[in-house]
């Protein structure tokens, strides 16, 4: 049987942590919190879980989450140019919003993207996005969930794993020069995470 999707979550300014927790405690699926520590964040509160922190550096999160999602993974996250490497890649990817990245609307979001930054620059004001409200973490939900579903179902043959026991998140500073690591908690105890080069699939 295929392992699960493992789901990675552009940490630092993630307001959807705990709707994802949700979907990935309902499905048992692996989670990667990715963040670059300056806000303190904490472990997954899930058992097959981690918290990844990452070098100083603007796109820090994002190189890491791109080279080390695989197909069928997904991410979540508001940065359309990751969103649009995570789709390259094979992977799934969906904004905190519900928004589901694809490959239809990829390339308009990327030049969107640039023409707001060359108003800004010009010195015209785009504004920024509202407040999160409870339509969009439920449209979240119902998103994340679809794309989880789906994954699954291209896992041929493959069946949603049984629900993990009880256990506590890992953590671990990213290096270079690191090998494969295997988690040691709960259900995931034996589970290779990626590392650079890697792949989950055939």
């Amino acid at each position: 049987m295929a392992p699960p999707p493992v789901l990675y979550l552009d940490g630092d300014a993630c307001p959807v942590r705990e709707e994802a927790y949700r979907v990935a405690a309902r499905h048992a699926l692996p989670v990667v919190l990715v963040s670059n520590g300056r806000r303190g964040a904490r472990p997954p509160p899930l058992p097959n879980a981690r918290l990844v922190v990452v070098g100083e550096g603007a796109d820090a999160a994002d190189d890491w989450i791109a080279e080390h999602i695989a197909p069928g993974d997904i991410c979540v996250t508001a940065d359309i140019p990751l969103a649009a490497r995570c789709l390259a890649k094979g992977a799934r990817a969906v904004a905190p919003r519900g928004h589901v990245w694809t490959a239809d609307n990829i390339g308009g979001a990327l030049a969107g993207r640039e023409v707001a930054r060359a108003l800004r620059e010009a010195g015209r004001e785009t504004g920024g996005p509202a407040a999160m409200a409870r339509a969009d973490r439920a449209r979240f939900l119902g998103a994340l969930d679809a794309l989880v579903r789906a994954s699954l179902r291209a896992d041929a043959g493959a069946a949603p794993p049984a629900a993990p026991a009880a256990g506590r998140g890992l953590t671990y500073r990213a290096s270079s020069s690191s090998t494969a690591r295997t988690c040691a908690s709960g259900a995931s105890r034996g589970r290779k995470w990626p590392t650079p080069g890697s792949t989950r699939r055939a």
